[in-house]
């Protein structure tokens, strides 16, 4: 089984020190981290340690990943193995392929330093990457082609949610999935206070070609997530739970 992590963003709305103690409470051995995490390092690794958790991989804007020394700072400190970019801006988006292709390469001038450090470096996506350009490109190839450095962290939830079969890209990018988001999605017009998305294993996402898919492909890690939980303990919980049962 794949090691399993609790992405931070969920539990956005509520404390940090009360977010970890609530995880290791569930089960966790694992989180993954964003940026206020990184505000102070030397409070947040005597939280994780407090709490028995760590943070293999963790979430840095662009700007971050792109400043080397200041990003390699935040791994060695948390012990972070894997960075992740994980957005960008609606303004700051490409409008079209050759755009798409110039943000993959700035992705790989950003990662290469950092893989040569000894550490994964990838992208994580939403729907947007799957929002066909003009020439019927897809945005997430032409990131992917900007380089080999840029791994993937394939967000299950957001390819669903733009349609796509996610099978059929886990087995595409295989050999370049550096993590998956694990995500669940409710039926349809339900849990719309809650943007659709529900607690893993409680909505309409079929997890058993999936699981074995990633297995598959060799995925050793799973990180939970929900961009909305209607209560991010119940959430933690019930999904860690499901997904152990995968």
């Amino acid at each position: 089984m794949p090691g399993i992590s609790y992405q931070m963003y969920c539990s956005r709305d509520h404390g940090i020190e009360e977010t970890l103690k609530m995880l290791a409470e569930a089960g966790y051995d694992a989180v993954e981290g964003y940026g206020p995490m990184y505000e102070d390092l030397d409070a947040t690794k005597a939280m994780l340690d407090a709490n028995g958790l760590s943070m293999p991989t963790g979430h840095f804007a662009i700007e971050v990943a792109e400043d080397t020394a200041k990003t390699l700072e935040i791994c060695e400190k948390l012990g972070i193995k894997t960075v992740i970019v994980p957005f960008i801006m609606p303004d700051d988006r490409p409008t079209d392929s050759a755009g798409w292709a110039a943000f993959g390469e700035r992705l790989a001038a950003a990662g290469k330093p950092i893989v040569d450090a000894g550490l994964k470096f990838g992208w994580h996506n939403h729907d947007f990457e799957f929002d066909a350009q003009s020439d019927g490109k897809l945005p997430l190839d032409l990131i992917m082609d900007g380089g080999d450095v840029v791994g993937l962290e394939l967000d299950l939830g957001w390819t669903i949610r733009a349609g796509k079969d996610p099978v059929e890209w886990i087995n595409k990018y295989a050999d370049r999935l550096v993590a998956v988001h694990i995500k669940d999605r409710a039926p349809e017009g339900e849990n719309t206070q809650y943007d659709g998305w529900a607690d893993v294993g409680d909505g309409t996402v079929d997890w058993a070609p999936i699981h074995a898919a990633l297995q598959s492909a060799g995925v050793d890690r799973y990180v939970i997530e929900n961009d909305h939980p209607a209560d991010h303990a119940v959430f933690a919980k019930r999904s860690l739970d499901a997904v152990k049962k995968f």
